[in-house]
């Protein structure tokens, strides 16, 4: 070998247990948060952005995410490039803060039926 190290480019390795401090489930709730389940930023006054800047800094990457548009726990974890279990530790800490809202998508069941939005449509067309 010739002492060269290619792990150079990689940059700093935080293991996912140090970004919880070792926990594995999401606030004292046990709160469990769905791949699907859309997250946005609470609106804030300007007195919680001193408490937003003493969080760490996966979790100011989280609420950037989100700030932009409300998003999935799915694509946060893509986002953000961290594992799912460690974005679900975060989101319940920031949902304990109360920085961000959780809400569940609508189920398919309670969507309007196909046949009734074609009628509105043509109904619409027929003005």
């Amino acid at each position: 070998m010739n002492g060269q190290w290619y792990d150079d480019e990689a940059g700093p390795l935080v293991r996912p247990y140090a970004m919880t401090g070792g926990r594995t489930k999401p606030g004292p709730h046990g709160v469990r948060f769905d791949l699907i389940a859309l997250v946005a930023v609470e609106p804030q006054s300007g007195a919680d952005e001193a408490a937003e800047s003493l969080l760490g800094p996966e979790h100011r990457a989280l609420l950037g995410l989100c700030r932009s548009e409300t998003q999935s726990v799915a694509e946060l974890a893509a986002d953000a490039d961290l594992p799912v279990g460690v974005v679900r530790v975060l989101l319940g800490d920031l949902l304990e803060g109360g920085h961000v809202k959780v809400s569940r998508p609508v189920p398919p069941a309670q969507l309007p039926d196909e046949r009734i939005l074609r009628e509105v449509i043509e109904g619409l067309r027929a003005l």
